[in-house]
């Protein structure tokens, strides 16, 4: 018999708007009725929400790592701690993410994926992979490792994707050399395809644009903007992004990569329907400041945590964000002066429709994933429900 949840007495998130003092139901899975007032369900578990806001489970469509773990450190463990750690912060589903490293490394996270897949029953659910590199501008690296950046080699991509299905998104540079039949084939085969790490000039990113990139990657950080050559002035891939209406963006909005009058800007220009908040969180995201690792345990970048960033040592430049999705939220609402629903489509509809999963998550609606959560005024997490199964409650 399917378990059931009845969430009452909260104000529940809907895409038609709030209902007050609703009742949200779920069978097995999946959500089975919502409605304003009670709602009988005998044999039910009952979660009384006390008034507070019963939302979609948030989706990080881009995240390394988190909890003192990455998903580069090369062990289902790693896995299994990233989902945990980021289900505490309201997130539902995530997609791990990879760094530009030797092929060994990366096919073996492929390999480790698929079985924590099917281990990870106490976490936010993955969404399949994100490969972030090695097809970037060496100008634009951060905190990539340039001895692994390079042009796309069609013989080397194609190995990649035939090691596994579990590959659903993939960031690159469009301005290399052979990029655009790179974006091709893989939108292809279905894979969401962004361009990142890039200094493509505005013409460059609409020409990859029609070719495949339909994503930019955390939004500002390492990507051209205007640049001047001989004199001339010319707008590089942060206004290609503005001025493309259709392309979505994503945005570390932890107030750092992007501070207030940035996110008010975005904002303002691609508005909560084409931006999508991601942590883009490395390991030391839900951990205390200090000394940490960017990337595989062994062999990744030492960094120091402080003010709320990873930095590298020399604190020249970011090295990644310990941000959690809540705290995306949170941001959203106080410094950029976006409206709660709106802040909350960034974290849950809009992600799900840019990943084409919109038909199951990223709303509450009967028939879609009970993927929820209840959070506070101050946008403080208090459970979080995957698939209809309580995955972290903080009483």
């Amino acid at each position: 018999m399917d378990k059931k949840l009845k969430i009452f007495n909260g104000q529940i998130l809907t895409p038609g708007g709030i209902i007050e003092n609703g009742t949200l139901l779920t069978s097995g899975t999946l959500i089975s009725e919502i409605r304003e007032g009670d709602i009988e369900a005998p044999g039910a578990i009952s979660i009384n929400a006390a008034g507070h806001y019963v939302s979609p489970g948030f989706i990080d469509m881009h995240v390394h790592g988190g909890g003192g773990h990455d998903f580069m450190d090369g062990t289902v463990e790693a896995f299994l701690k990233i989902a945990q750690t980021h289900a505490e912060y309201g997130t539902t589903s995530l997609m791990p993410t990879t760094l530009t490293c030797e092929n060994e490394d990366l096919f073996r996270t492929l390999e480790l994926y698929k079985q924590a897949d099917k281990e990870n029953i106490s976490g936010a659910q993955f969404l399949g992979i994100h490969l972030e590199g090695p097809y970037f501008s060496i100008n634009q690296s951060g905190a990539q490792d340039p001895r692994y950046i390079r042009d796309p080699d069609p013989k080397e991509y194609k190995e990649i994707l035939s090691r596994s299905s579990d590959i659903k998104r993939w960031s690159a540079a469009p301005e290399l050399k052979g990029a655009l039949e790179f974006a091709q084939y893989l939108s292809l085969k279905g894979i969401l395809v962004a361009l990142a790490h890039t200094d493509a000039l505005y013409d460059e990113v609409l020409v990859g644009f029609k070719n495949g990139y339909r994503l930019a990657t955390h939004f500002y950080s390492c990507m051209s903007g205007v640049t001047r050559k001989n004199g001339f002035r010319y707008a590089g891939a942060i206004e290609a992004a503005y001025l493309i209406d259709e392309m979505d963006v994503e945005v570390i909005a932890d107030g750092l990569h992007c501070p207030g009058p940035l996110l008010k800007l975005i904002y303002k220009i691609k508005g909560s329907r084409h931006t999508a908040l991601i942590t883009d969180a490395m390991r030391a995201a839900g951990m205390p400041p200090g000394e940490s690792i960017l990337g595989n345990r062994r062999h990744g970048l030492k960094v120091i945590v402080e003010d709320g960033v990873a930095k590298l040592e020399d604190r020249s430049s970011f090295a990644g964000s310990v941000a959690t999705a809540d705290q995306l939220v949170r941001t959203m609402i106080l410094m950029a002066e976006v409206p709660l629903t709106e802040a909350v489509r960034m974290m849950t509809e809009t992600p799900a429709r840019i990943l084409g999963i919109q038909d199951r998550k990223g709303a509450l609606a009967a028939g879609k994933d009970a993927d929820i959560v209840i959070f506070d005024n101050a946008i403080e997490v208090q459970k979080t429900i995957v698939q209809g199964k309580i995955i972290y409650s903080k009483d």
